[in-house]
């Protein structure tokens, strides 16, 4: 049997892109390691826009109406 393959959430992806962006602010990384840095950065920006494209899909298939139209509705915070 393989190992199952753990993806890491959407929050400690964006963690992990937080830290980045603070590691090139710094000014401290050399040309290499600030493409690398960038390249795990761009990595990391699509793996959370895919898991917010999930989010929105799975959002709108429960809004779904019995004839399959979407009904949006805006977002308000109940107090």
């Amino acid at each position: 049997m393989g190992e199952k393959v753990v993806n890491p959430s959407f929050e400690a992806n964006l963690r992990q892109l937080e830290q980045l962006v603070q590691q090139m602010e710094q000014g401290e990384l050399t040309l290499e390691q600030s493409l690398s840095t960038f390249e795990q950065g761009v990595a990391l920006t699509r793996a959370c826009q895919q898991a917010l494209d999930k989010a929105e899909q799975k959002v709108n298939l429960l809004l779904q109406d019995e004839q399959g139209a979407i009904s949006r509705k805006p977002f308000t915070e109940q107090t």
